[in-house]
């Protein structure tokens, strides 16, 4: 969906704001190393004067002087870098701390948006500012098998080798996933583990619960000027990198309900753009709630992980009350 101006300009003043904080730490970082060695902010004077003098000539076009310049710069930087060598500081000046590398958190690359303004966009216009916090905590380095034995130790074991497997082969192999199971047993979890993972990876991720998905087509669908809107809507649902549809079956069921979703995973198979679905249902209640079409796509074209075992929310609640 198209951005407006103000939702545009809201993204990009986030990067402004990104951009002003690495500047006042590199502008900290060398006034630290200034006020530490006196050499080096002699000879970093020197590079920024020669600088401004290699722009001149180069805009001037007087190349007899380019090779000379460019050589004096190259001998000043030399003795700069080893002047913080000596200071311990072998490997220079160190790297800001960029959310994004690719773009170094300019949102661009080559006048082009980078993924990562890409993803801004979908979650400003999806209402999922909130992803983030929660990849905070739902990730693979909050993994735990700790509420697990038996049968569903080993189904959850092989649910995360099959969701680590997913991001590694993301690029050179097209899949997609279906967690279906008992309730609160890691599903949605591990759908957030795979968005985190892959999201850092550069890839564009949609999220959506069943029922928010079909309550914004609907929305869409049957809003007055919603043309537009509905065509955005469906072109960015069929070509983000992986969309995910969490809690299928929490929606209304209905016949433009599963007509949407018919078309929605059949669409994204034919362009072979990844999917995950993670349900309460088990099997047998999805074929029964839903259209022998839709069935029929996600047991031929989706790998099927099914989750079982205690509720952890329930589970951890009642401890917390124990302590």
């Amino acid at each position: 969906m198209a951005l407006t101006n103000a939702q545009y300009d809201t993204i990009i003043k986030r990067y402004d704001e990104k951009q002003l904080r690495l500047h006042r730490r590199l502008e900290e970082t060398q006034a630290g190393l200034r006020a530490a060695l006196p050499e080096y902010a002699k000879l970093s004077d020197q590079i920024a004067s020669l600088s401004v003098a290699y722009g001149r000539r180069l805009l001037d076009g007087d190349e007899t002087a380019l090779d000379s310049l460019r050589e004096a710069l190259d001998s000043l930087r030399t003795r700069r870098a080893a002047l913080l060598a000596d200071a311990g500081m072998s490997a220079g000046i160190p790297e800001p701390e960029y959310e994004c590398k690719d773009c170094k958190d300019t949102g661009f690359i080559r006048g082009n948006k980078c993924h990562c303004f890409k993803q801004a966009e979908i979650s400003l216009l999806y209402e999922q500012s909130n992803i983030q916090e929660i990849l905070k905590t739902q990730n693979f380095s909050a993994l735990s098998y700790e509420y697990y034995s038996g049968e569903d130790l080993l189904l959850f074991k092989n649910a995360v080798i099959t969701c680590r497997g997913f991001i590694e082969n993301f690029n050179s192999d097209y899949h997609n996933l279906f967690f279906y199971g008992t309730v609160g047993t890691g599903k949605t979890f591990l759908s957030n583990c795979i968005a985190g993972e892959l999201m850092n990876l550069g890839h564009s991720v949609i999220y959506f619960s069943a029922a928010g998905l079909f309550d914004r087509i609907s929305r869409s669908t049957f809003h007055k000027s919603s043309g537009e809107e509905l065509s955005d809507l469906y072109e960015d649902l069929y070509t983000c990198d992986l969309l995910i549809i969490d809690d299928l079956g929490t929606e209304l069921t209905n016949a433009f309900s599963s007509s949407r979703l018919f078309s929605c995973l059949n669409e994204r198979i034919l362009r072979r753009k990844s999917t995950i679905v993670s349900t309460n249902l088990s099997l047998e209640d999805l074929r029964d709630r839903y259209s022998d079409r839709i069935f029929s796509r996600i047991t031929s074209h989706f790998h099927l992980c099914k989750i079982t075992g205690p509720d952890i929310r329930m589970l951890k609640k009642r401890l917390s009350v124990r302590k």
